[in-house]
């Protein structure tokens, strides 16, 4: 029986998830616009910790200084009442029509600038309000077409803009860390930086490498096929999972931002496995929409579905490293022996062919006759998720 969620269990919600009011291209909205005090008010009585958001979410696009001030002012009392906190903050770089063609990339050289001042003004308001990290989705940064864009001045544009926006947190000696957020399509037919890899590999580019690290998505990654557990524990191995987008996906197609787990749920098991024993103790951030269907009333029964999903799991998750049977399976899997150095510790290359034990004496037929005992462990997953272990 799992309990209510608390402080220490560190779940977020983006004012855009529970705010989402159910526009799509077939259809319009289905649901009121939501006061973001609301907002903040009731995740607080469901039990979340933070509360995150783009610039437009809390302050429409176009707002005079006035309007400005009165909505933060308004957003700091609700932070204050509930005791909520903002762990991140980001930047609409996609909806308003000037950024059609993008913000950071864009081929006009003024809408890039203006782009990095919006981030800029946003990146202040964070800092004042106490995030920790920047979400950077580059939802607009690609194309419908190769002859539209030269990928590589685009990755240049790309990469000073990244840069200019880690020089200015340096400058202004902001306490916040950027963090990059891949998707392969849509809204745009092909986005750069498409997936995990793609951003690792980028990062390692940057002046200020050491400030950018990933902000993935659960969707996203599995919109292009690839495995996303496989892609958290190598951005936890390159020190670079700065914050992460939960959510439930059905393969890939369209990015469906289904309540998490309520898409692969065996890899979702399996993600909050990794994210409980793998060393990543940021914020669990829910980045889905209400179904189209819901009224209010089902808004907030799906916010509540997000974090009692991960509960469960969690529990599942637990339930299963402290089983006797599993920590067997693992030995006899050799799980444990691959964090062993292949080399011994001094051992060089030198002594590696030396030693006839690794290749002239090696039975390579008795080892490849050895099973690996991998059914019985994923069995033993499968039935801890169904509580059947």
């Amino acid at each position: 029986m799992v309990g209510k969620p608390v402080a220490e269990d560190k779940f977020s919600f983006g004012l855009w998830t529970v705010g989402w009011q159910a526009r799509d291209p077939f259809g319009d909205a289905t649901r009121p616009a939501l006061d973001a005090v609301e907002a903040v008010h009731r995740l607080a009585e469901l039990g979340a910790w933070g509360v995150t958001f783009h610039d437009d979410d809390l302050i429409p696009f176009g707002s005079d200084d006035g309007e400005r001030s009165k909505r933060i002012s308004r957003f700091r009392a609700a932070l204050d009442e509930t005791g909520l906190v903002v762990p991140m903050a980001t930047t609409n770089l996609f909806t308003h029509p000037v950024f059609k063609d993008g913000g950071l990339t864009n081929n006009d050289r003024d809408i890039r600038r203006f782009a990095l001042r919006k981030v800029m003004r946003n990146m202040d308001l964070a800092a004042e309000l106490g995030a920790t990290t920047y979400v950077l989705w580059g939802g607009r940064e690609g194309s419908e077409t190769d002859a539209a864009k030269d990928v590589r001045a685009a990755m240049d544009r790309y990469r000073e803009g990244i840069d200019t926006l880690a020089q200015y947190v340096i400058d202004q000696g902001y306490g916040l860390r950027l963090a990059l957020e891949p998707k392969p399509n849509e809204p745009r037919g092909d986005i750069l930086l498409p997936t995990i890899g793609h951003a690792l590999a980028f990062i390692s580019t940057l002046e200020h490498h050491e400030l950018v690290g990933v902000n993935p998505e659960v969707g996203h990654e599995q919109m292009a096929g690839l495995n996303f557990v496989h892609g958290i524990g190598q951005a936890l191995w390159q020190g670079k999972l700065f914050h992460i987008d939960l959510n439930g996906q059905h393969g890939p197609r369209y990015d469906q931002d289904l309540v998490f787990g309520h898409g692969d749920v065996l890899s979702a098991f399996f993600l909050v496995d990794l994210l409980e024993h793998g060393g990543y103790d940021g914020p669990r951030h829910f980045d889905y929409k209400p179904p189209r269907t819901e009224d209010l009333d089902g808004v907030w029964a799906s916010a509540e579905a997000c974090m009692r999903s991960y509960l469960l799991l969690r529990e599942r998750a637990r339930a299963f490293r402290a089983d006797p049977r599993v920590a067997e399976a693992l030995e006899s899997s050799r799980v444990p022996e691959l964090s062993q150095p292949t080399l011994g510790e001094g051992e060089t290359i030198a002594d590696l062919k030396a030693d006839r034990t690794a290749f002239e004496d090696f039975d390579a037929e008795a080892a490849a006759a050895r099973g690996y005992a991998y059914a019985q462990l994923s069995q033993l997953a499968f039935e801890h998720l169904l509580g059947a272990a």
